[in-house]
């Protein structure tokens, strides 16, 4: 019987984790700033040594993956965040924007090894992959796993699903790895041409939302589908195991979960913007805000790994929107919050009156009754700090919903 973990690293204990990662930190912070141009600038003011905490990595800004289409044209191709030489590379791809990314040639450079694993993937299992090998890195990243693992891969990639069928049918793969969607189609044409792909027991899933119906369907033809969260920049963020209670971040990052449009960090169970600090040399991404939505579970999994969980992807966190033909950003938001300490949290909504004009309120928790003439106060202040008016509104604590939404549009424009 195999080993139910990849290696001693997932059931180390919480604290020999911590003490491991920001021991290993500063180095990383050095690195970026000595070796790609675009973090020596950003962390120009920076000691190092000094960041060896959460709490100190907490004081770094988050660089946005929305930030990297302009950052790598004015300083292409990487914007300036390759730590190594163009020619040191292995492999370089265009993601949509386009943005680019970096491989670097080392054996499971993204780190997918660890979430093939947990989804049962054994030494000698043939895959499957339908990931893209065309321009983006999707594909790549399973197959440099799966090798890792010991496990042949058929480079399928996307699309031909007749062949597809009749590949799997005569090669009898042990699993699968793509797009659940996708998954789905190719089990609906098996049963159109009466092919037998029935040697497909297992399937790790990603790139879209792993719905229940889909997951049900699997189960019933006999497939154990587990989902990872991962990113072109970044690798494996995080991934699903048997106990099937949230996704599990790899031991390779470290993980925060911040308030949308800001850099500090949210508490457990708060929904926010996913960011990202890597221990990759050669594309070091210091706090790196994913654009995507989630939060942390509280305690550690069944399974037995011992490393944080996230409730995997929850929308996204880049919610700007136009009002009245003005851009306004969550970053904006957290400005006039920040400017008012009595406001707990604010979120504005943004909706039509009688005449389709576009109306702008702000709700703020406040743990109390607001002092008189706070409200015009803040009115003034979202008004300075967005460059239009808005009413405002006040909530109880905890009164606003969970779900990571600074701004919510709620116009109709049927």
């Amino acid at each position: 019987m195999s080993k139910p973990y990849l290696d001693d690293l997932e059931t180390r204990s919480p604290e020999v984790r911590e003490r491991a990662l920001f021991k290993a930190l500063p180095d990383q912070v050095a690195n970026a700033r000595k070796n790609a141009p675009y973090f020596a600038r950003l962390l120009a003011d920076v000691a190092p040594h000094t960041i060896h905490s959460r709490a100190a990595l907490a004081k770094l800004p988050v660089t946005r993956k929305s930030d990297l289409i302009a950052l790598q044209k004015a300083e292409p191709p990487f914007g300036g965040m390759l730590a190594v030489k163009l020619s040191q590379l292995g492999r370089v791809f265009a993601s949509p924007g386009p943005i680019y990314d970096p491989q670097a040639d080392v054996k499971d450079y993204w780190g997918f090894a660890r979430a093939l694993y947990a989804a049962g993937f054994r030494q000698g299992d043939l895959v499957h992959n339908t990931f893209s090998y065309h321009f983006t890195p999707a594909g790549f990243m399973v197959d440099s796993g799966a090798q890792a693992l010991g496990c042949p891969v058929f480079p399928a990639g996307i699309g031909q699903t007749e062949l597809q069928v009749q590949t799997i049918a005569d090669l009898k793969p042990a699993g699968y790895a793509g797009t659940p969607s996708f998954l789905k189609i190719l089990l609906e044409k098996a049963d159109e041409l009466k092919a037998d792909i029935s040697s497909l027991k297992k399937a790790l899933v990603s790139g879209e939302a792993f719905l229940p119906p889909v997951r049900a369907l699997l189960a019933e033809r006999g497939i154990d589908g587990f989902q990872c969260y991962g990113t072109a920049d970044l690798g494996l963020v995080a991934y699903e195991t048997p106990a099937r209670e949230g996704m599990v971040v790899d031991e390779g990052v470290i993980l925060e979960i911040v308030r949308p449009g800001t850099n500090d960090p949210l508490a457990e169970g708060e929904v926010g913007e996913v960011v990202v600090t890597t221990f990759t040399p050669d594309y070091p991404l210091i706090r790196f805000g994913t654009g995507d939505l989630s939060a942390l579970l509280p305690g550690t999994s069944p399974c037995g790994r011992t490393n944080l969980r996230i409730k995997g992807w929850m929308g996204r966190a880049d919610q700007t929107t136009k009002v009245k033909g003005m851009f306004v950003h969550p970053s904006q938001v957290a400005q006039v919050a920040k400017r008012h300490p009595e406001i707990l949290r604010a979120r504005l909504s943004v909706t039509h009156d009688a005449e389709r004009n576009d109306v702008m309120t702000l709700a703020c928790e406040l743990d109390g009754a607001p002092s008189e003439g706070f409200a015009a106060a803040v009115a003034n202040t979202l008004r300075e700090v967005t460059k239009l008016r808005g009413d405002v509104a006040f909530k109880l604590p905890a009164a606003l919903p969970n779900d990571g939404k600074v701004i919510e549009d709620l116009r109709k424009y049927d």
